[in-house]
């Protein structure tokens, strides 16, 4: 697959061998409730209002979105959020082209949106975006009603014609997609009858979660097979809700990994979510032997949420159950560098998915081990990392393919190493973590521009 290897604006970046890190961090709202929350709110009758929405890149073009299909978005001085929605079915046809930049997540669940509604929109993004396939959210949407018309394999732009008259489906999802069931959901919203969406694994469920907030009658059961069953009854009349939005546990995940990388860290991370479907990096780094203590649970808006504390640790390898894939499957780039600095072997299978996200996650994540000195093997579905006992070389330059997830993945590594690790560009991160930089460093990490861009990058795909 190729993938867009460096952007006109990049910046590259360097982290050094870095102090002990230190202090108590709030990370950025969760991405994927951020995402909901204004989209469920255009759909309300009335307005809905939203504190700790995540002010990413991603997250702000959704917002701009919903203007562009008729809701009233508004940010206030004191960094809330309203959005007054238009209720189920009264989204009108935007003028302009929905431009989701780098987010996939916005775009398949907005396609959803449009496919149970009587309009036409043009969806675009950026290169990464551009590069990766929609077939999978095309096909099961294709059967309500809705037509498309897009590049060779499903890509972006494309042009899609909603339902005048969308019909209810039961769906089986072909490989466990917590997009493609939303979007399904979303599509059902504005049908007739009942929607139904069967998942061969359990997938994140802030969506079931918050149709039921706005009142949706959302169903959750087995199927014959014993697999998961979501039922929705469409044509309701959402109402609106406040929302709090928690801490992005995919967010959290790089401070969590730097503080148990880096000799001596002891911080804590404040006021994530540790919703089940969310939480397995977390279950996994303690097995690992990560001294991660979890403090302060609570439950915020329907979402369990505590806050973490975090001790360098001694970390040892293990077999990842591929079954923990769904819960954990944008944070392997980071967990294959606290592996990196584990003891013995630490093998992570059924990870397919990671092969159509930003980029090519896992051929990536193994070209930036290889070039700071990790040994590490790669199959189709996943890698073997062979851990360095907490003494990572360092020292490689790395290319993110305008991932954000690569880019802080190895900034991360940097951090602990014996040299400094340079990635390729660094301005993606704002896509769904702007304070990044600032954040660590005031935790005592060690972020420099180079004097060169390392556009030779050793991370970079042949």
């Amino acid at each position: 697959m190729a993938h867009a290897s460096a952007s006109k604006t990049s910046t590259a970046l360097t982290a050094a061998p870095s102090p002990a890190l230190s202090g108590n961090m709030t990370v950025p709202g969760d991405k994927s409730i951020s995402h909901r929350s204004l989209i469920f709110g255009a759909l309300a009758v009335g307005e809905t209002r939203i504190t700790g929405l995540l002010e990413g890149e991603d997250v702000l073009a959704t917002a701009e979105n919903m203007r562009r299909l008729g809701a009233r978005v508004t940010r206030h001085e004191d960094g809330s959020w309203s959005v007054s929605g238009v209720g189920v079915g009264g989204l009108r046809e935007p003028a302009e082209p929905l431009d989701f930049g780098n987010s996939g997540t916005g775009a398949r669940l907005v396609m959803g949106l449009v496919a149970g509604h009587p309009i036409t929109a043009t969806f675009t993004g950026d290169a990464s975006l551009s590069a990766r396939p929609m077939k999978r959210i095309i096909d099961p949407l294709t059967l309500t009603g809705a037509e498309f018309h897009a590049r060779e394999g499903g890509r972006l732009p494309l042009t899609l014609k909603g339902a005048r008259a969308p019909l209810p489906i039961r769906y089986k999802l072909p490989v466990a997609s917590a997009q493609v069931k939303s979007a399904v959901l979303l599509a059902g919203l504005n049908a007739p009858g009942e929607t139904v969406v069967v998942e061969p694994v359990p997938t994140r469920d802030h969506t079931e979660r918050m149709l039921a907030a706005f009142g949706a009658k959302v169903e959750i059961g087995t199927d014959d097979e014993g697999l998961r069953e979501v039922r929705l009854t469409g044509e309701p009349e959402l109402t609106p809700c406040d929302i709090v939005v928690p801490g992005d546990p995919s967010s959290a995940a790089f401070p969590v990994v730097a503080a148990l990388v880096t000799p001596g860290s002891d911080i804590v991370v404040e006021g994530i979510t540790l919703n089940p479907h969310r939480a397995g990096l977390y279950t996994t780094l303690i097995e690992m032997g990560g001294d991660i203590e979890i403090m302060n649970q609570r439950d915020e808006g329907g979402e369990p949420v505590a806050d973490l504390r975090v001790r360098a640790s001694a970390l040892q390898g293990i077999d990842v159950p591929p079954d923990r894939a769904a819960s954990m499957i944008d944070e392997y780039p980071v967990l294959a560098v606290a592996a990196a600095y584990a003891s013995g072997l630490t093998t992570m299978r059924g990870i397919h998915e990671l092969r159509v996200k930003e980029s090519d996650r896992i051929a990536a994540t193994v070209a930036g081990l290889h070039a700071n000195g990790v040994k590490v093997q790669e199959f189709e579905d996943g890698m073997v990392v062979e851990g360095r006992s907490g003494h990572v070389d360092g020292g490689g330059h790395v290319a993110t393919h305008l991932d954000h997830r690569i880019a802080m993945s190895f900034l991360v590594m940097g951090l602990g190493a014996k040299k400094p690790v340079t990635i390729d560009d660094g301005a993606m991160i704002a896509t769904s973590f702007p304070d990044f930089h600032q954040l660590m460093r005031e935790l005592g990490a060690v972020f420099t521009i180079p004097n060169t861009a390392g556009s030779n990058a050793a991370g970079s795909r042949p």
